[in-house]
């Protein structure tokens, strides 16, 4: 058995495609989705719509949240924190269809599914809080932190845009799949998992993925908000998210 498991699609239709080309090339018998399927991205709608049409177990991310509840007041909150993310906050919440907002309004925060008997959690950021960072170099007693009490082997997340992964002393396996659509990677290419489950227990790989993304830039840098064409180059130059 052979589970995709992807994150962070973040509207980027273009991504998304290839990813699921790869995911047929590797024979997957399902996949599950952690969230955030449309901020920021190229073609917000048109990825949720995408999505949505699948029949697949897929988890509300933090940006998913904050679209369907987007208001002047987050607006404002954001624009002092995060500009250009504020733009394209209430620009996806004015582009997206009232029936895409109301899929990602009614999608679980997290999931416990189970699968050859390993017992396994579906959260966006942590078992704790959708936006909490389970990034590289943590430390391995604050992995222990967000997982405790967590009745799970195996703990699927994203987020960060940074594949990684722990094995806890409390016998947990906890793997960031990474982002398919803004990869934070020194290379720009998609990133997933693949759980490969057999007799003796499971087993974890990330795959990277090449796409256009000079095409996925050239899109998101025509939409209609200040800011597009400086998210369109992070498409290209993820680094340029530090600067």
């Amino acid at each position: 058995m052979k589970l995709a498991v992807i994150s962070d699609i973040h509207g980027n239709l273009f991504a998304l495609e290839k990813v699921l080309e790869d995911i047929e090339h590797e024979k997957c018998d399902n996949i599950v989705c952690l969230g955030d399927l449309a901020m920021a991205g190229p073609e917000p709608n048109k990825t949720v719509e995408l999505v949505k049409q699948m029949n697949w177990d897929v988890i509300q991310g933090n940006t998913d949240k904050m679209i369907v509840e987007f208001n002047e007041d987050m607006f404002n909150a954001l624009k002092g924190q995060i500009p250009i993310m504020a733009n394209a906050l209430r620009n996806d919440a004015e582009v997206i269809s009232d029936k895409n907002k109301e899929y990602l309004k009614n999608l679980p925060e997290n999931l416990e599914i189970n699968i050859n008997h390993t017992p396994i959690l579906l959260v966006h950021g942590s078992p704790r809080r959708n936006n909490e960072d389970i990034s590289p170099d943590l430390p391995l007693e604050k992995v222990e932190e967000m997982v405790d009490g967590t009745e799970a082997r195996l703990i699927l997340c994203g987020h960060t845009h940074l594949p990684c992964g722990y094995q806890t002393n409390s016998g947990k396996t906890v793997v960031n799949v990474g982002s398919v659509g803004r990869p934070f990677t020194e290379k720009p290419v998609s990133c997933y998992a693949i759980v490969t489950f057999d007799e003796l227990g499971f087993g974890v790989e990330h795959k990277f993925v090449e796409y256009d993304n000079v095409s996925a830039s050239e899109v998101l840098a025509k939409r209609d908000f200040e800011g597009a064409d400086k998210l369109a180059q992070m498409l290209i130059k993820p680094e340029l998210r530090h600067m």
